[in-house]
């Protein structure tokens, strides 16, 4: 009965390592030589801190990266308007009068 509890512990201490090593990125390089870190979520970003923000620069310029602000309401799903802090229908409630 010891020998299955402490065989169980040892598993899961080694689940938890395990777990631990996979989200820590990895260092690589591209095929023209620049170091990269890959993450498990299949994101990655250069190392080097200049050419990171040359990249975040050209990311944002894409579309599919233009999202709503967190100040803004509406857009489900990338569908409808989006309204803005300051625009007159912002947070304006309910439209039914016997809700005002």
């Amino acid at each position: 009965m010891k020998a299955a509890f402490a065989l169980m512990l040892v598993l899961a201490a080694g689940q938890g390592f395990a777990a631990e090593l996979d989200r820590t990125p990895l260092e690589a390089a591209t095929v023209d030589g620049k170091k990269v870190r890959l993450f498990p979520n299949g994101r990655w970003e250069f190392v080097d801190a200049a050419m990171a923000a040359e990249a975040q620069k050209v990311a944002a310029e894409y579309p599919e990266n233009k999202a709503r602000p967190a100040a803004g309401q509406g857009g489900l799903f990338g569908v409808g308007r989006t309204v803005m802090p300051g625009d007159k229908d912002y947070n304006r409630g309910s439209l039914n009068p016997k809700m005002r």
